[in-house]
């Protein structure tokens, strides 16, 4: 099967179910100042999702062109990528559940579909929680079908919920179906979704809540299914693989790769991470060109020169010294031209804009490359990069600051970047949307569930000293509306005791609703004081000492007590529940948890 046989499958199959065939929507959002891409099938749906009418129809399904960014850093490994299609269907206040879940089965396991082996999939449902109940419904129709109940997992609101997209709005339960990537005579007889084999596939969303403004939630009159499956994890998976590159999807781009440096892609680890990135940035580069971006140092521009310069670097890495992000151009365009034929009719302009920055790019790449080296040599005592300098290779070199951390965190290195800020900002060049985690100290934006992740990185930070010891210090942070990621020196992986350990600590002084209290103090009266900084800043005169379970006047009984100038909450207890997610290593002697509140 080709990628053109599996989107026009799906198609095909919604058709046959009455579903009115949509085309995708550009990368760039219309009349929506809120997000810089598409990042899900379902966003140029939602006035019709809150109730106005398509002149399609009830019943809608399409192929979208989505960009998410939000784990940039991560691509490189065999599954990660920016830019991709969602295979999405929707009803607008047309049938729910019942036909949503066996409709997604049927394509999934039929032989005229996809023909997988009913064996391989597990599903997930919402358990319930004191907003909503568990969606009881849902697991009988799983239970109908004939999943074993073993292979139903009731999940709460962190795994199998979706919304709302702000404070308030439709929102609902999910269920999601898993498929086993393993060892086909292996595969167990239950379903426990922190096994990596089980690769989740696809999302069914139940629009069937309002949040209102006093945060409870009442029953929608139109209640929604929006569903999304990523045509790229798909495709892998009916392929037989594991690598996403080695699909059809990317392979004509990476065989393009290894003409063009004179490497093999099963080299080594580094030859395949680095055409990994080149691939998938000047992919998802392309399409934003054809949708209209271009590149700049603020909002989508940002992020599209953010992926182009990080491919060309890459090339330098596989020592590629001249132009060649056009070649690379002209296969995405003859690959998805037929499917998207604006990448066709704006193939010129696309070729235009990246040679305009690979020049732009190259004029610099070698002295700031000599510049960074000589920072990088002066900067190993201290273990950080200081914002000016970071702020000079970008305002000089173009080096966009993700870049500096990039090669900086491969010298075990971090970046000051609340100074880099500060320069940035006096140069009035700082975007308010540049990207999730574009913001001091880690931080999408200064939202209510952003500021009680931040308040939670504090308790976490605590709860890791008093578990691993002192040698314990924060080496970085990124913070959404989601889930909070944290970086620590330590140089072993955390047991299951050890990280069950610190959940308790920090579940347990959240349920004490602990006063969060902040003190303004000289710097020098903060350090006598105990309190901890992170990544080594340099703070003014004064600093604010936030210090949770416990008081200055007591000290040695706090919890915590950290420098910090981001948003807090007041009180622990609005934290809900703390859970970590994931432990894994994130570079030489530092380890990183991905966490949510519950």
């Amino acid at each position: 099967m080709t990628p053109k046989d599996l989107r026009q499958k799906y198609l095909d199959f919604f058709k046959e179910k009455g579903h009115a065939i949509i085309p995708s929507a550009p990368v760039v959002p219309e009349n929506d100042p809120t997000v810089l891409f598409t990042t899900a099938g379902m966003h140029p749906l939602v006035p019709y999702l809150l109730g106005e009418k398509h002149p399609e129809g009830k019943r809608l399904a399409n192929v979208q062109k989505c960009v998410r960014t939000n784990d940039i850093d991560e691509v490189g490994d065999p599954t990660h990528n920016t830019f991709f299609e969602m295979l999405g269907n929707w009803s607008l206040g047309d049938y729910f559940k019942t036909e949503s879940i066996a409709w997604s089965w049927e394509f999934l396991t039929s032989s005229k579909w996809m023909g997988l082996d009913k064996n391989r999939l597990a599903v997930s449902v919402f358990e319930g929680d004191q907003d909503a109940p568990f969606d009881q419904e849902a697991f009988d129709i799983w239970r109908e079908i004939g999943v074993s109940e073993k292979r139903i997992a009731k999940l709460p609101k962190a795994n199998n919920w979706w919304g709302p997209a702000g404070e308030t709005g439709p929102c609902g339960p999910d269920t999601e179906i898993f498929y086993w990537v393993g060892d086909s005579d292996n595969v167990p007889e239950g379903f426990n979704d922190d096994n990596d084999l089980w690769v989740e596939i696809w999302n069914n969303v139940f629009m069937e809540f309002n949040k209102k403004a006093d945060g409870t939630y009442e029953k929608l009159s139109q209640q929604n299914v929006d569903t999304g499956m990523g045509l790229e994890r798909l495709f892998t998976v009916i392929s037989g693989g594991s690598d996403i590159y080695r699909t059809d999807l990317f392979w004509p781009i990476v065989e393009k790769m290894q003409t063009i440096c004179k490497k093999d892609y099963e080299e080594n680890k580094e030859i395949r991470k680095a055409m990994r990135i080149i691939t998938d940035h000047l992919r998802a580069a392309v399409f934003m060109v054809a949708d209209g971006v271009v590149p700049s140092n603020v909002e989508r521009g940002y992020i599209l020169r953010r992926l182009i310069r990080r491919a060309i670097r890459q090339g330098k890495i596989l020592g590629i010294e001249s132009n060649f992000t056009n070649q690379i151009a002209e296969v995405v365009a003859r690959e998805y031209g037929e499917a998207y034929p604006e990448l066709i009719s704006n193939k010129e302009k696309v070729f235009e804009e990246l040679e305009k920055e690979e020049n732009k790019f190259r004029e610099t790449l070698e002295k700031g490359l000599k510049q960074l080296g000589g920072i990088i040599a002066e900067s190993r005592a201290k273990e950080i990069i200081s914002g000016d300098k970071a702020f000079y290779l970008f305002s000089t070199y173009g080096f966009p600051l993700e870049l500096t951390k990039e090669i900086a965190k491969e010298h075990n290195l971090t970046i000051d970047e609340e100074e880099f800020y500060k320069e940035f900002s006096k140069h009035q060049e700082l975007s308010r949307t540049a990207s999730a985690g574009q913001f001091a100290s880690g931080l999408a934006d200064h939202s209510e569930e952003v500021k009680k992740l931040h308040t939670a990185t504090h308790l976490l930070n605590a709860a890791l000293r008093k578990v691993l010891g002192d040698h314990v210090f924060q080496k970085g942070s990124n913070i959404t509306g989601e889930r909070l990621r944290f970086d620590f020196s330590h140089n072993q992986k955390m047991t299951p005791e050890q990280i069950r350990e610190v959940e308790n600590l920090v579940n347990n002084i959240i349920k004490q609703d602990a006063e969060v209290q902040c003190a303004e103090v000289p710097i020098d009266e903060a350090k006598s004081m105990g309190a901890i900084g992170v990544f080594g800043q340099k703070y003014g005169e004064r600093v604010k000492v936030y210090i949770i379970g416990g008081s200055s006047i007591r000290p040695g009984q706090e919890f915590s007590k950290e420098i910090c100038g981001g948003p807090h909450v007041e009180k622990t207890g609005e934290l809900g529940s703390f859970r970590i997610v994931k432990e894994e290593a994130s570079s030489a002697g530092v380890r990183r948890i991905k966490a949510v509140l519950e």
